[in-house]
């Protein structure tokens, strides 16, 4: 599994570091963040322990459904489609259509975050 590295900046910091980009004034390292919070907090939100666990069910049980991963982790289907699409909006899951389900896939369980 891969290991997503996070970035922590101020939103204002993080607005003016996409600009430099758009304009050609800064060159993204390959090992610059690629996931940005604005705080720890925020972080810390994202990323507790019970969804770090979720990013484990998922990874080891790939469920076809988020039926499927409720059943697994004893969750209603309606918290986890909200944690899902919260994590999915930090790249952390990707959600796969398949017909009429969704399935929840894992793009990492193991981060690296670098503060500045």
């Amino acid at each position: 599994m891969n290991t997503i590295v996070i970035g922590i900046m101020p939103q204002e910091q993080i607005r003016a570091r996409m600009l430099a980009i758009a304009r050609g004034e800064y060159q993204p390292k390959p090992d610059d963040p690629k996931v940005w919070f604005t705080s720890m907090k925020s972080l810390a939100e994202v990323l507790s322990d019970d969804n770090r666990a979720l990013l484990k069910v998922i990874s080891e049980t790939h469920p076809d459904s988020i039926t499927a991963l409720a059943a697994a982790t004893g969750r209603k289907p309606s918290n986890l489609s909200r944690t899902l699409k919260t994590m999915a909006h930090y790249g952390l899951v990707e959600m796969q259509r398949d017909k009429r389900q969704v399935r929840p896939i894992a793009k990492a369980t193991q981060f690296q975050i670098l503060a500045t």
